[in-house]
């Protein structure tokens, strides 16, 4: 490749400076999803260790270099095993930027549509709700609490199944892949009875209590307030405002998928 300029006994090309901007693009996401962590300054040791390793081995200093890059894969595993949940952050970020949507459509969105369209109007109407997204496999003990369904998702269908004079509308649907499997499932409560203040109902505990005990997404809509939230890995995001629901949604569900 043509050669640019050199710099001592570097020679630069298109092809260094192109590198170089990937990898400080990268570093620039890494920075901003994890300043003011203790990740960050592990970060940057880890980025002088892999600065030093090049410039040890542009040298030509073997024994140096060779060293340096064992340390460097030890300390990239270390990294990736100690800040788990600062990565899944980052992950978070990448598959909700609309760049990642127009390039990589998912497969969940023929289910998103639907379920967020019931889901406003269960809302807006005040009907309470419990929908599961999870494989069958995962949550076996809780699909064999309720009544088989093996239906595509479709938003009347959850209309129906919800309303509060359908004999399926207490307790959750389960749906795995584009499929309802079941409905009138029981979860089990979390021992989480307040958070930040507020107490939680029992549609909330027992979307939580799920998602702590196995790898699933809970929607649950709110009788009392008509809002919308999601449980996951143990975690929950109270009242979302309806208009970014399909957004946010998307982005959690990508998450739990791909864990």
């Amino acid at each position: 490749m043509t050669e640019l300029f050199e710099i001592g006994f570097l020679s630069i090309t298109w092809a260094d400076v192109i590198d170089v901007l990937l990898i400080s693009l990268l570093f620039f996401l890494l920075y901003r999803s994890l300043r003011d962590t203790l990740a960050l300054q592990v970060l940057f040791v880890l980025g002088a260790l892999l600065v030093l390793s090049f410039l040890t081995d542009a040298l030509g200093m073997k024994t140096s270099s060779w060293i340096l890059r064992r340390v460097s894969d030890v300390a990239v595993i270390a990294f990736v095993v100690l800040f788990q949940p600062e990565l899944r952050r980052i992950v978070l970020m990448l598959t909700q930027s609309r760049l990642f949507r127009m390039f990589v459509r998912s497969n969940t969105q023929e289910v998103i549509e639907p379920v967020v369209e019931a889901a406003v109007e269960l809302a807006t109407k005040h009907v309470g709700a419990l929908i599961v997204f999870s494989k069958a496999d995962h949550v076996k003990v809780t699909v064999e609490t309720g009544v088989e369904i093996n239906a595509s998702v479709s938003t009347d269908l959850l209309l129906s199944i919800f309303n509060p004079r359908s004999p399926l509308h207490d307790g959750a649907v389960v749906i795995d892949g584009q499929r309802i499997v079941a409905a009138r499932c029981v979860l089990p409560l979390s021992g989480t009875q307040k958070l930040g203040g507020r107490s939680l109902g029992t549609r909330h505990r027992a979307g939580l209590g799920l998602s702590e005990q196995a790898d699933a997404l809970v929607l649950i809509v709110s009788e009392e307030r008509g809002t919308a939230s999601l449980a996951y890995s143990g975690e929950i995001e109270l009242d979302i405002p309806l208009n970014i629901l399909a957004d946010t949604l998307q982005g959690r569900l990508a998450m739990v998928t791909q864990a």
